[in-house]
C-alpha cells in the first residue's frame, strides 16, 4: 500500500514537470504524461517496478476517462447529426476499416486463431483524438465553423463506434453469432437499465443533493463504479460499464454540474492512466520503430482517403473536404485504451502495442504541427488538386485558369466579402426593409453551406476565398461600388481587415469600403489602409444592452421582448 501511494507519487511529480515543458514548447500534455511513465517506469529509471501498481493506476485511469468520454457524449447531437456528417463519419469509419485490414493483413499481421493485431490496429487507427483536436480548434476559434462541425460529428460517431466494438471485443476468440448477439443483448440490458435509472431515478435523488456539492460528486463516482462493477459481473469489463455510466449520465438535467464537479477528478485519473501507460512502453527496436512509423503513415494516409472523398463526393468543396481531413489524421487516446483491452485479454503481441504507442506520440506532434497551419497547407494543396482534373464549387465563375467568363459572372453594385452571422443577419434585415437590394449583392464566401443556401434563395454568390487576391480580381469587385467586410479579424482566415482593405483598395479606389474592427486600436489603422467607414460591433452591443436596462428600468421588458421575439419570428437567416 505504501508503495502505491509512493508510485502514485513520482507518477504526478513527474507528469507535472514534464507537462509544464509541453505546455511551454506548445505540444500535447499527454505526450508529456506518456514519456514521463517511461522515464520513472521498469524500462526507464526503474524508479516504479511494481506491476501491481502499474496496474492498478492503470485501471483507475481508464475507468474515469472512460466514465468522462461517456458524460461527454451527446446523444441528441448523434441524432441531430446531418447527411452529410453521418455520410462522412460512415464512409471515414468503413472506409478506414477494410483498409486496415487490408494492410495490416498484407504487411504479415494476424487476423486469427487467438492473435487479432490487424484488427485491433484498423480499429485504432481508424479513431482520431478528440483532446488534440478540440484543443487545436478552441485555440484557433474554429469550433463553430463547417470544418470543425463536420470534424466533431465525425469524432462522436467514432465513440460510438469504438463502444460498438468494446462490446464484441471479450468475444473476439469466439466470434460466433450467438456470441456476438449474447454480448450485444448484454450491453443492450445494461445501457436500457442504466438510462432507465439515470432518466427516473438520479434526477430526483440529485435533486436532494443539489446545493451539496459533495455528495453531487460523491453520487456520480458511487454511479461510474456501480455501472462498472455490474459490467463486470455480467462477463463485460469496467471500462465498459464506466462507459455505459457516463452516457446514461449525459441525459439527464444535472450533466453539465457532475460534469464540472468531476473534471478535476478526471483529469487526475486520466493523467495517472496515460503515465502508467507510458511505464509499460519499452526502449523501442528497430523492429517496433518500423511498425510504427507505418501505422502513422497508414493513418494519415487512410485518413485523408475515406474523409477527403465523401465530402469531395457530397460537393463540400475542396476547401471544406481538405480541412476534416486533416484534423482526423492523428490516432486516439481512445485507440490506446483499445489496445490496452487486447493487451489484458491477450488478443495483441505487446510489440504491436508498443508500436501503436509510439505511433501516436509522432502523430500528436506531427498533427497539432499541421492542425495550427491548416489553412495555409489547405490553401498550398488546393491548386495541385485542380491541376489533376478535381473541380471546386468555383468551377465556371470565369476564373482565369477557365479562361472565359462564366458561372455566375462579375460581382455586382454591392459586395459583401465573407460571409458570417453579421453578413446572415445584414441580408435579413435587407429582405426585411428593402428586399430590392438583394439584387445588386453579391456574396463572396468558401462555406459551401452558405453558397448552396444563397444560390437556393436566388441571391448572387461566388465560391471563393477571400484572403486570395486572385479571387478579389476574378471576381471583379473592382467595378462595383460598395464592398462590405462583416467578419472580424479573430474569424477571418489567412487576411486581417486591415490587409483586404488595402487590397480591395488597390483593384478600386473609388469603392466605399466598409470594414469591420475587432479593437478600438483598429480603427485608425483601417481608415489609413483605405476604407471609408469601419464599424466596432461592440458599440452596438453597447447600444442595444443600454436600452434593455431604460426598458427594465421603466418596468417595459417584457414589451422590448415581446417586440423582439416578433423581429425574429420574421427573420429567415441563413446562419441561424
Amino acid at each position: 500500500m505504501h508503495e502505491l501511494i509512493r508510485d502514485i507519487t513520482l507518477s504526478i511529480l513527474f507528469a507535472w514537470m514534464l507537462g509544464l515543458l509541453a505546455h511551454f514548447s506548445r505540444q500535447p500534455l499527454i505526450l508529456a504524461y506518456l514519456i514521463a511513465g517511461f522515464c520513472i517506469g521498469p524500462f526507464g529509471a526503474g524508479w516504479v517496478h511494481s506491476q501491481e501498481s502499474i496496474s492498478v493506476i492503470s485501471e483507475l485511469g481508464l475507468i474515469f476517462m472512460l466514465f468522462m468520454i461517456g458524460l461527454e457524449i451527446d446523444l441528441k447531437k448523434i441524432v441531430r447529426a446531418g447527411r452529410v456528417i453521418l455520410f462522412a463519419a460512415g464512409s471515414q469509419l468503413l472506409g478506414g476499416c477494410l483498409l486496415g485490414v487490408l494492410f495490416f493483413v498484407g504487411i504479415g499481421l494476424s487476423l486469427g486463431g487467438g492473435h487479432f493485431d490487424a484488427v485491433y490496429l484498423c480499429v485504432a487507427c481508424a479513431l482520431s483524438s478528440t483532446v488534440i483536436i478540440v484543443k487545436v480548434l478552441y485555440e484557433k476559434r474554429e469550433l463553430d465553423t463547417l470544418p470543425g462541425r463536420i470534424t466533431l460529428g465525425v469524432l462522436v460517431l467514432q465513440d460510438i463506434f469504438a463502444i460498438l466494438f468494446l462490446a464484441v471485443q471479450p468475444s473476439l476468440a469466439n466470434l460466433q453469432v450467438t456470441v456476438i448477439l449474447l454480448s450485444i443483448g448484454r450491453v443492450a440490458v445494461l445501457v436500457a437499465a442504466a438510462l432507465l435509472v439515470s432518466r427516473y431515478v438520479l434526477p430526483r435523488l440529485f435533486h436532494q443533493i443539489a446545493r451539496r456539492p459533495e455528495l453531487i460528486l460523491l453520487g456520480a463516482l458511487a454511479w461510474c463504479f456501480l455501472v462498472a462493477e455490474t459490467a463486470e459481473r455480467l462477463s463485460l469489463s469496467r471500462e465498459m460499464g464506466a462507459l455505459i455510466a457516463g452516457v446514461s449520465l449525459s441525459t439527464f438535467p444535472y450533466a453539465l454540474d457532475v460534469t464540472a464537479k468531476v473534471t478535476t477528478l478526471r483529469d487526475f485519473f486520466i493523467t495517472l492512466f496515460f503515465v502508467a501507460l507510458g511505464m509499460t512502453i519499452p526502449v523501442p527496436g528497430l523492429s517496433v520503430i518500423g511498425l510504427a512509423l507505418m501505422i502513422a503513415a497508414f493513418t494519415v494516409v487512410s485518413r485523408l482517403v475515406t474523409t477527403f472523398t465523401p465530402l469531395y463526393l457530397m460537393k463540400q468543396g475542396l476547401r471544406a473536404s481538405l480541412l476534416p481531413a486533416l484534423n482526423l489524421a492523428q490516432i486516439s487516446e481512445f485507440s490506446l485504451v483499445v489496445i490496452q483491452t487486447g493487451i489484458a485479454d491477450h488478443h495483441i503481441a505487446a510489440e504491436t502495442a508498443n508500436a501503436v504507442s509510439f505511433a501516436f506520440v509522432v502523430l500528436a506532434v506531427l498533427s497539432t504541427f499541421v492542425m495550427t497551419r491548416s489553412d495555409e497547407i489547405t490553401r498550398w494543396a488546393i491548386g495541385p488538386l485542380k491541376r489533376i482534373g478535381l473541380r471546386d464549387l468555383d468551377h465556371g465563375n470565369g476564373h482565369a485558369e477557365d479562361g472565359h467568363e462564366g458561372g455566375h459572372g462579375e460581382a455586382r453594385r454591392v459586395v459583401i466579402l465573407g460571409f458570417f452571422r453579421a453578413a446572415s443577419a445584414l441580408l435579413a434585415e435587407i429582405e426585411r426593409q428593402a428586399p430590392v437590394l438583394l439584387e445588386q449583392i453579391t456574396v463572396v464566401d468558401f462555406n459551401p453551406n452558405v453558397y448552396q443556401t444563397l444560390l437556393s434563395r436566388g441571391l448572387h454568390v461566388i465560391y471563393g476565398d477571400i484572403s486570395n487576391v486572385d479571387t478579389l480580381l476574378h471576381a471583379g469587385i473592382g467595378k462595383s461600388e460598395m464592398i462590405i467586410l462583416s467578419v472580424p479579424d479573430s474569424l477571418l482566415k489567412g487576411a486581417t481587415n486591415e490587409k483586404l482593405v488595402r487590397h480591395v483598395r488597390a483593384l478600386n479606389p473609388t469603392a466605399l469600403i466598409v470594414a469591420t474592427a475587432d479593437l478600438l486600436a483598429d480603427v485608425g489603422a483601417l481608415y489609413e489602409a483605405g476604407a471609408s467607414y469601419v464599424t466596432v460591433t461592440r458599440l452596438s452591443d453597447a447600444h442595444e444592452l443600454f436600452t434593455v436596462i431604460e426598458a427594465a428600468q421603466a418596468g417595459l421588458l417584457a414589451d422590448k421582448r415581446a417586440e423582439l421575439d416578433q423581429r425574429l419570428g420574421e427573420r429567415r437567416e441563413v446562419l441561424p
